[in-house]
């Protein structure tokens, strides 16, 4: 969607949309914007300054078996401080083209332990764990970190066996062309080098112009998803947690726990905690929170995922992201319920 369609659309839908919500909407974008811009940033002056190549001595063990260019390291491991900075990072490499669309899934998919790392630092060590006990707690945790590293591994495998070493030369290159794709030596003799501060510039005025760019897509999706999940009751997407549960021969209060924790996480921790032991045995216990994770999953997919990933790449490829996570995931936890449920 080009901008001066986006900027029309969007003022045609603000006009019905409440006021408190349309508060919440811009909040949350903006909070998104600032990390992508710190992203866009990062990445830009990473490139520039030639950052990547100190970043690479920690990230190539990830980024060569899967064949990604050492640009994408800085990506990988900024996820770790901030999944949306990271995003923002490789939303601008596969922008300047150091990532096709097929290397771009490789590395989203890559990411995602970084991302749950940031997590336990900052949700399941000092809320999680407290509230469900150390047993269980560790259970969870290690239960949701085990199905993160797996969805990492495969992307690392996918890399390896979809794509092609990024330092692959064709046998012939156009005339006036390096071996590294640049322009042939002497082309640019007469060409001055530009100060740090101009170098600054262009990376602040790129990230800009990218900004520009997604902010629109942004409010707009933002805008439209919350209008209809305002309009939805959550608890329908519970329904199907009764014969799940029943399925997976887990005590019959999990229905009730899944509905809560699908709504909310740590509501959700909380409701169950009482009842470990009995009904609840650990194991038990963590295979209900991930059916409620799953069902939790599909809303905040819907809700937050979808928004988020089309405002970054655009509905086309933001598509893609949102079906190779959810398979990843959903086929994952699914491996970790069996491990668990196994007599």
């Amino acid at each position: 969607m080009t901008l001066p369609v986006a900027l029309v659309t969007l003022q045609t839908g603000i006009e019905s949309v409440p006021l408190d919500l349309l508060v919440s909407v811009l909040r949350r974008v903006l909070y998104i914007l600032v990390f992508i811009g710190f992203g866009l940033t990062l990445a830009n002056l990473a490139v520039e300054f030639g950052l990547v190549e100190y970043v690479a001595i920690f990230s190539r063990p990830l980024t060569a078996p899967a064949n990604l260019p050492d640009e994408v390291g800085t990506a990988i491991l900024s996820t770790a401080a901030s999944p949306t900075a990271g995003y923002g990072m490789l939303a601008e490499f596969r922008e300047e083209g150091i990532l096709g669309d097929r290397a771009t899934l490789v590395a989203v998919t890559i990411n995602t332990f970084f991302g749950f790392v940031q997590h336990i630092f900052t949700f399941y060590v000092p809320v999680l764990i407290p509230i469900l006990g150390l047993r269980v707690g560790l259970l969870y945790v290690g239960s949701r970190a085990a199905i993160s590293l797996a969805i990492t591994l495969t992307g690392i495998v996918a890399g390896a066996v979809l794509l092609s070493p990024p330092d692959d030369e064709p046998d012939e290159l156009p005339d006036g062309v390096a071996s590294d794709g640049g322009p042939a030596v002497g082309d640019d003799d007469d060409e001055e080098p530009r100060t740090r501060r101009e170098t600054v510039l262009d990376a602040l005025l790129s990230t800009r112009d990218k900004l520009r760019d997604i902010a629109p897509r942004l409010v707009l999706v933002y805008t439209i998803v919350a209008m209809l999940t305002a309009s939805v009751d959550i608890s329908a997407f519970t329904v199907v947690a009764e014969p799940v549960t029943g399925l997976l021969g887990l005590p019959g209060e999990a229905a009730a726990v899944v509905g809560v924790f699908a709504i909310d996480t740590t509501s959700g921790a909380a409701f169950v905690a009482p009842m470990l032991g009995d009904p609840f045995t650990p194991e038990a216990a963590v295979a209900t929170m991930l059916v409620g994770g799953i069902v939790s999953f599909a809303f905040s997919t819907f809700k937050r995922s979808i928004p988020f990933q089309f405002g970054i790449w655009g509905a086309e490829f933001g598509t893609k992201v949102v079906v190779v996570n959810t398979v990843l995931k959903v086929v994952f936890i699914a491996a970790t319920l069996a491990v668990l449920l196994v007599p």
